[in-house]
């Protein structure tokens, strides 16, 4: 069987036909499928569903299409034509985590569009822009209750590349609502939820209950179908609130293709770490007759551990503990300085150096961003921003409407990866540049939900815009 039928076959029969809509290969329909898509609004709704996690029932939120899928599936060229709806009883808004939308659609609250209300919704329409993996979410507490969902973007050729596409969201979960879980860290005068003291680095501020992949956790993963001898393109999305992840492909070695939605040059591994927010591509020669691939993700200098299970026909399963029996390691620069960008900025110097010092600490729990220069660039500037993490945490820094590239890491130039996160370690440093080519106000923050609902989140203003 060509393994593009056996793909559709298989996904479209398993649980991953959730998470990935597969496009036919045939150039008519997928011609007529995007101009029915240009022609008439998709329905996107802001649920609640249920779930069972760790053997008790819970709810929570959910994006689901009009046939009630989770997330999202667009090709390279199509318009981002949605309607927005948001069916819960609580106002909530949802950004559009990888995509260039204009920034009064962008999806952070009252910047400069207030929430949707309970039963409102709301229209958006802009180019889908590049392929690539992304993710929709909340920019709210509703986050940790698993208000996100995949944002994917096919390549109007990838149905050649003849693969089969695995999509992961990765989340940490708390049967505590997530307003308790801030106030708590507020409240914990110098230690972190783990027992972390001031003064020595701070992994893990909020041990979770559990820890998903797709919705599930190791004691009853998610079972992916695939072809015996196959090859398989792992879409790998961390939607975390507060967990930074090592991806462990095990005795399979994989390839890394992609970062934050951008090709990179190809280099292979079997771990590769991933702060909230990021996403990594992993492409996978499976080999055949050697059964079942578990890919797991490890939290960050912890025991535990969720993922899924690729599976060929037959193959055996075998039981994965969702506690490992080593600590995984702690995410610092090692990949990042190994990273390439496939299409990287055309160089040129940088019109304008914005420093911005990264503080706070679970002292009173308070975090923040402190800059000598004005957050104010002007369109067609090159601009460069250096980031120096005086914290003993890890921040992930999410910059809305662009994507911009390493340039700089411990004060050493490099030409890294293209991306829209990126991971600044503790007492580190970190330069990134990007080009001034999307007008108007942009949120800059880390992507660590409870650092940036404390204040570690920063307006980056277009000169003119109002």
């Amino acid at each position: 069987m060509h393994r593009r039928k056996f793909l559709t076959t298989a996904l479209l029969g398993g649980t991953s036909a959730a998470f990935l809509s597969v496009l036919s290969s045939n150039r008519s329909l997928g011609q007529a499928v995007a101009k029915a898509n240009e022609a008439t609004s998709r329905r996107l709704a802001i649920v609640s569903r249920s779930l069972e996690i760790q053997k008790r029932p819970v709810k929570v939120f959910g994006l689901v299409d009009a046939q009630g899928r989770p997330g999202l599936t667009f090709t390279e060229g199509e318009t981002f034509k949605v309607t927005l709806a948001n069916e819960l009883n609580e106002p909530t808004l949802i950004h559009w985590h990888g995509l260039r939308p204009p920034y009064e659609q962008d999806g952070v609250p009252e910047m400069p569009a207030p929430k949707l209300r309970a039963g409102e919704s709301r229209d958006y329409e802009f180019p889908v822009g590049a392929a690539g993996t992304h993710w929709m979410h909340a920019h709210t507490l509703q986050e940790q209750n698993l208000l996100a969902a995949p944002l994917i973007v096919r390549s109007a050729t990838q149905d050649a590349q003849d693969e089969q596409e695995v999509v992961v969201l990765l989340h940490d979960f708390s049967f505590t609502p997530a307003e308790e879980l801030l106030a708590r860290l507020m409240r914990s005068s110098g230690h972190s939820m783990h027992g972390g003291r001031m003064g020595a680095m701070d992994l893990n501020d909020i041990d979770y209950d559990a820890y998903l992949a797709n919705d599930r956790t190791l004691d009853d993963p998610e079972v992916v179908k695939v072809e015996d001898g196959g090859r398989v393109r792992l879409r790998i999305i961390n939607g975390a609130t507060a967990t930074v992840f090592a991806i462990d492909t095990g005795e399979i070695e994989a390839e890394l293709i992609a970062v934050d939605g951008k090709d990179v040059e190809p280099l292979r591994g079997r771990r590769f770490p991933m702060a909230m927010g990021q996403r990594v591509d992993l492409r996978l020669q499976l080999v055949k007759g050697a059964g079942a691939y578990p890919i797991l993700a490890l939290r960050e200098g912890g025991l535990e551990r969720t993922g899924l299970i690729l599976a060929p026909a037959g193959a055996r399963i075998t039981k994965l503990a969702s506690v490992g029996s080593a600590k995984a390691p702690t995410m610092g620069f090692d990949l990042e300085a190994r990273i390439k960008a496939k299409a990287p900025l055309v160089a040129r110097p940088a019109d304008r150096t914005l420093p911005i010092t990264l503080t706070g600490g679970m002292g009173g729990y308070a975090w923040g961003m402190v800059s000598s220069a004005a957050l104010t660039i002007r369109r067609g500037e090159r601009v460069h921003v250096v980031m120096q993490n005086h914290s003993m945490m890890g921040h992930p820094m999410h910059l809305h409407g662009h994507h911009f590239q390493v340039v700089g890491i411990n004060g050493k130039m490099v030409s890294g990866a293209v991306r829209d996160t990126v991971h600044v370690p503790p007492m580190s440093s970190m330069t990134i540049a990007f080009d001034a080519d999307h007008p108007g106000k942009w949120a800059f923050h880390c992507h660590h939900l409870y650092h940036m609902a404390t204040g570690m989140m920063a307006m980056l203003t277009y000169d003119g815009v109002a």
